[in-house]
């Protein structure tokens, strides 16, 4: 589907999406806790349908009603074997849920798509094999034997949090405790924060030891999961970013409801961020309106909140001054290389952007022109591009918009109102 915008109208109310990261982690707590649990959601995704469809596959009951899914658990005893698990192109459903096969002793085959076969697993693969795991790559295709052993685990803190998610998971399901110790610099740590709750909410809360630096998890026979009967994930501030800064930069305020204030999700730092760059922000509990107002450059830090960094790239090309974003460099290894990514659309489109080794350089407040820009598959590049046709002369043309549906599936008719679809 391709999608053209002309100076396009945009909500002035929208309804958060799901969030995926909490989304996700419920459906593998509620997977294997003791009871049916219920999950609630206005919408769902492609990357959640992702981890729904390999938790089916592994033997777990997903049935969806018009409130969301509940999840029937099934024992760690009566896990299918040699399931086939389709995890398209969401690399949490991938790195959460290989640890968790890891300790079941699945012996599961993962299909891969996109661009994730591209994606690293290091160190996460090297950790599980020194534990018991054997683990193949053909092509697209990994497959798993064995089961990992409960003991002393370690991993680098600074490749990917989704990696010490799915550990965390996993050896939450092992018999015997285990320990698990991150070394180097924390990124991403809101992520793990969101991992420790829903186990803590299943009444498994690993210990944390220091600001993150190690876990001691008690295993699955001091501390079973026990399901809460209903989880309702809260509303998705990497999604959200998209409509509130169309409040920032646009012609008229945006109000987005269904979000939890204050929250664990690290991108809920969207609203300090529009707040510097110098859009009104006001919250109560649930919901935020953000409006517009001149904007000016900021530097950011971005170790923390990588998602945010595209639509970030947007605001910038508003601000008057120079923004400089840094700490990004993990964005190359995403659905696509995304600091390339934003700077050829931004480049198409007539912004001044500079890409640099970990971040970007925007000289914003400068007129934009129209374009076609290549969104390389990806969802937030996609979602950035169609915010900045609020700035520019002429059209945006977004080939392959349908991309959004691996987490905003409504955008186009929520959010930024596209009337010409092709």
């Amino acid at each position: 589907m391709n999608v053209v915008l002309k100076s396009p109208a945009y909500a002035s109310t929208v309804a958060a999406p799901t969030s995926k990261s909490v989304a996700h982690r419920a459906l593998i707590a509620a997977a294997f806790a003791e009871r049916e649990t219920v999950i609630p959601m206005r919408v769902s995704c492609e990357d959640i349908d992702a981890t729904a469809r390999c938790l089916s596959a592994l033997g777990v009951g997903i049935t969806k009603t018009a409130r969301g899914l509940t999840v029937t658990p099934i024992s760690r005893e009566s896990i299918n074997k040699n399931a086939v698990l389709d995890c398209g192109e969401s690399g949490s459903t991938l790195r959460f849920l290989l640890p968790v096969c890891a300790a079941l002793g699945a012996d599961a085959t993962f299909l891969r798509r996109g661009r994730l076969p591209q994606r690293p697993l290091s160190p996460l693969d090297e950790e599980l094999k020194r534990h018991g795991l054997v683990l193949l790559e053909q092509d697209e295709k990994l497959i798993t034997h064995g089961k990992i052993s409960a003991g002393e685990y370690s991993i680098a803190a600074n490749v990917s949090s989704q990696y010490i998610t799915g550990l965390l998971f996993a050896l939450s399901l092992l018999d015997a405790p285990s320990t698990l110790t991150l070394t180097g610099k924390v990124e991403s740590a809101p992520y793990i924060d969101m991992t420790t709750d829903m186990l803590s909410r299943f009444a498994a809360p690993p210990t944390v030891c220091g600001s993150h630096a190690a876990f001691w998890v008690a295993g699955y026979q001091a501390q079973p999961l026990l399901s809460p009967r209903e989880i309702v994930p809260e509303g998705d501030f990497s999604g959200a970013a998209f409509p509130l800064a169309l409040g920032a930069i646009g012609a008229h305020a945006v109000t987005v409801t269904g979000l939890s204030l204050p929250s664990l999700q690290g991108d809920s730092a969207i609203l300090d961020l529009l707040a510097r760059f110098g859009a009104k922000v006001t919250q109560t509990l649930d919901t935020v309106t953000v409006s517009p107002a001149p904007l000016f450059g900021i530097d950011i830090d971005a170790a923390q909140i990588p998602d945010l960094v595209p639509i970030l790239a947007v605001v910038a090309a508003a601000a008057s001054g120079t923004t400089r974003i840094t700490g990004a460099k993990r964005l190359r290894l995403k659905e696509s290389d995304r600091l390339a990514a934003i700077t050829a659309f931004l480049r198409t489109l007539g912004g001044d952007i500079t890409e640099n080794e970990d971040g970007l350089t925007v000289v914003g407040g400068k007129p934009l022109h129209g374009g076609t820009v290549n969104t390389c598959g990806d969802h937030r590049i996609a979602m950035s591009a169609a915010a900045a046709a609020l700035l520019t002369e002429e059209a945006v043309t977004i080939p392959h918009a349908e991309c959004v549906q691996k987490s905003y599936p409504t955008f186009f008719d929520e959010v930024v109102l596209a009337t010409d679809k092709e």
